[in-house]
């Protein structure tokens, strides 16, 4: 499958098959980068466990995705 890579937000996010899976394995991951990838509505979006900021963002991006893009399927590894 085709593979593209942005940026979004000063972050490096990777899309394969379009918007079937965006993945973004940064440091430094906040509500505002989470909100413009979400915008995106991806199929499927993966981040590093160690890549959010602080924890409350972790827990905030299943919110900010159900708010905004309800049939994203959100992975953390």
């Amino acid at each position: 499958l085709p593979i593209s890579k942005e940026t979004i937000s000063g972050k490096t996010v990777f899309f394969v098959d379009t918007n079937a899976l965006a993945s973004c394995f940064d440091e430094g991951i906040d509500e505002e980068f989470v909100k413009e990838l979400a915008k995106r509505q991806p199929l499927r979006a993966v981040f590093r466990d160690s890549g959010f900021t602080t924890d409350a963002v972790k827990i905030n991006v299943e919110q900010i995705f159900k708010l905004m893009s309800p049939s994203t399927e959100v992975r953390t590894i």
